[in-house]
């Protein structure tokens, strides 16, 4: 199996969202590769950047073992583009772990695959996952079978050990 996770993002990205479970997923031994739509830099809402890898044209998701898909203003900026959910669809589909967090599991709604999943978020957009048929929790972090999501940046310690854990098995 491929020891790589695509980090799907854009510009508005929350930096902390990305680089904190960056750590995590590095310190499993995995390396991490930054797909942006169009391959160029990505600017965090913060004011960092952060370079891309390849663009979602570029990138091959059989290349990967899983996908994290950072929160902030990102998510919306990734919709804009089938592509991106294409991209991102493929992970759920063929059950590789899809790590999500904030506003990213909004993204996945663009998927069409989210009904029958439990999984969390930030609140504001919980009608939105709810009528994709997805099952909200207000909880830090949310295991559903191959999808893991998260809250904000205050549950990061929940959510880097649940995406440890799956990259342990």
């Amino acid at each position: 199996m491929s020891k790589k996770v695509a980090v799907l993002m854009a510009d508005y990205v929350e930096e902390i969202e990305y680089t904190s479970p960056k750590e995590a997923i590095e310190a499993k031994g995995y390396e991490v590769e930054v797909i942006s739509p169009d391959g160029k830099e990505v600017n965090g809402k913060n004011g960092d950047s952060f370079t891309a890898d390849k663009s979602v044209e570029d990138a091959n998701p059989d290349d990967y073992a899983a996908i994290l898909i950072p929160g902030g203003f990102s998510p919306d900026v990734l919709r804009a583009n089938p592509d991106n959910a294409e991209f991102a669809k493929h992970f759920l589909e063929n059950k590789k772990p899809t790590f999500s967090i904030c506003h990213g599991p909004q993204f996945l709604v663009d998927t069409d695959l989210l009904r029958g999943y439990d999984l969390t978020s930030v609140s504001n957009v919980k009608k939105d996952l709810e009528n994709a048929g997805a099952i909200y929790h207000d909880e830090s972090v949310i295991v559903s079978d191959n999808l893991i999501t998260s809250r904000t940046p205050d549950d990061l310690d929940d959510f880097n050990n649940a995406i440890q854990e799956a990259l342990t098995e």
